[in-house]
C-alpha cells in the first residue's frame, strides 16, 4: 500500500452498503488498542480542502466506474491537488485488506470475491479521463491463490487495450509465500513496478506485523532478475521511530536489489487507535535524506513531507526514464 495521509474521507451512499456497515468498525483488530494521542501537524504539512471542479469530476468517474482509490481510502492528503489534474492511483480488488498495519487508514477485514469486470472498468476511467500516467495499487489479498497477481496482469492488459499511449505504474503488496505472482505481474510488462518497504526492519513486528522486510526486498531483487530493463521503485515513511542510520541502510539494501526509484515522506497518523508520530522531519532533513539517497545511486529520489508513492508518479517516471537514458549515454562515451 501507499504512503497515508489525514485527509477526511468521501462519504458514501448508505444504498451501496448492507445496513449495518457504515456503523461497523473499519479497523475491528485495533478496537481493543489504548488511543494514541494525534499530534499537531506543523505548518508545512497543511493542505487546503479539495474543492475544485477538475477533482469533482473525477470523483464523479471514479463512482460512476464503481471503482476505489487509494487516495480516498488511505486519505492522502495530496488528494485534492493530484485530482485536480486528473491523477488517480486506482486501487483493485476491492477497498478490504487481509494484513492489518498500525500505519493504515484502509478498511481491514475478509474480503468479498474479486469484481470480474473491474479490468474493464479500470480501463474505461483510464481511457475517459484522458491519463497518460496512471498508478494502480491493491489491498493485500492473503485470500487468494496467487495474491491478487492474475487480477493486476488483467488490469494492466485491459488498460493497454483502452489507452495504448498511457504508461502503467503498479504498486504491489508483498505476494508473500504466493510462488510464481511476481513471475506474472512482471510478464504483463507494467512500466513500474513499485513495492513499498515501508519502514526499517526493526519497526516492521509493530508497524507492519503481517510482512517480512527481507521477503518485501526480495520481491523487487526478483522483478530486476526477471526482467533487469523494467523500472522499479520503493517508499518510506519516517517519522514512526526510525534513526537515521537505519534510513541509510535500508537505501543500502535497496540499492542492493538495484531499485532505480526511492520516495520518503511523512507519517501522518489517520486515527488515534494507529501508531503514533515519533517526529515530523522538516523540509531540511528531507533534503539531506534526498542527498544522501542519490549519492547512494539512486536514478530517482522524491522526499519531502507530502511525497507519497504515487504523487507527480507522471512528472516523475518522465524523469526517471530521462536519467536512464543520461546514465547509459554516459557509460556508453567511455
Amino acid at each position: 500500500m501507499s504512503h497515508l495521509g489525514d485527509v477526511p474521507e468521501a462519504s458514501m451512499d448508505s444504498t451501496s452498503v448492507p445496513p449495518l456497515a457504515a456503523t461497523a468498525p473499519r479497523h475491528p483488530e485495533k478496537e481493543h488498542r489504548p488511543d494514541n494521542p494525534v499530534a499537531r501537524k506543523p505548518a508545512w504539512i497543511r493542505v487546503k480542502a479539495p474543492n475544485s471542479p477538475e477533482y469533482a469530476e473525477t470523483r464523479r468517474l471514479v463512482r460512476q466506474f464503481g471503482l476505489s482509490t487509494v487516495c480516498e481510502e488511505a486519505a492522502c492528503p495530496n488528494i485534492g491537488e493530484c485530482w485536480k489534474h486528473k491523477h488517480a492511483t486506482f486501487m483493485i480488488m476491492g477497498d478490504t485488506c487481509t494484513r492489518a498495519c498500525a500505519f493504515c487508514n484502509v478498511k481491514t477485514g475478509l474480503p468479498g470475491a474479486l469484481n470480474p469486470h473491474e479490468p474493464a472498468n479500470v480501463g474505461e476511467a483510464v481511457q475517459r479521463l484522458g491519463l497518460a500516467h496512471v498508478v494502480i495499487t491493491s489491498v493485500d489479498r492473503d485470500d487468494l491463490d496467487d495474491g491478487g497477481a492474475a487480477h493486476f496482469a488483467a488490469v494492466i492488459a485491459a488498460i493497454r487495450a483502452a489507452a495504448p499511449a498511457t504508461t502503467i505504474e503498479i504498486l504491489t503488496p508483498d505476494f508473500l509465500r504466493k510462488q510464481g505472482a511476481v513471475e506474472t505481474v512482471v510478464a504483463a510488462r507494467p512500466d513500474v513496478f513499485n513495492h513499498n518497504l515501508e519502514t526499517v526492519p526493526r519497526l516492521y513486528p509493530t508497524i507492519r506485523p503481517g510482512a517480512r522486510y527481507f521477503a518485501s526486498l526480495q520481491l523487487l531483487a526478483r522483478v530486476k532478475e526477471i526482467d533487469p530493463a523494467m523500472f522499479t521503485k520503493s517508499g518510506l515513511m519516517v517519522g514512526l521511530g526510525e534513526s537515521e542510520s537505519e534510513l541509510r541502510q535500508v537505501m543500502d539494501d535497496l540499492r542492493s536489489a538495484d531499485v532505480d526509484f526511492l520516495t520518503a515522506g511523512q507519517y501522518l497518523q489517520p486515527t488515534p487507535k494507529h501508531a503514533s508520530v515519533e517526529r515530523f522531519m522538516t523540509p531540511d532533513e528531507f533534503n539531506a535524506l534526498a542527498a544522501a539517497a542519490r549519492a547512494k545511486g539512486f536514478l530517482m529520489v522524491s522526499a519531502s513531507p507530502l511525497t507519497r508513492s504515487s504523487y507527480h508518479a507522471g512528472d516523475d517516471f518522465a524523469r526517471l526514464r530521462a536519467a536512464r537514458r543520461e546514465k547509459l549515454d554516459r557509460a556508453a562515451s567511455r
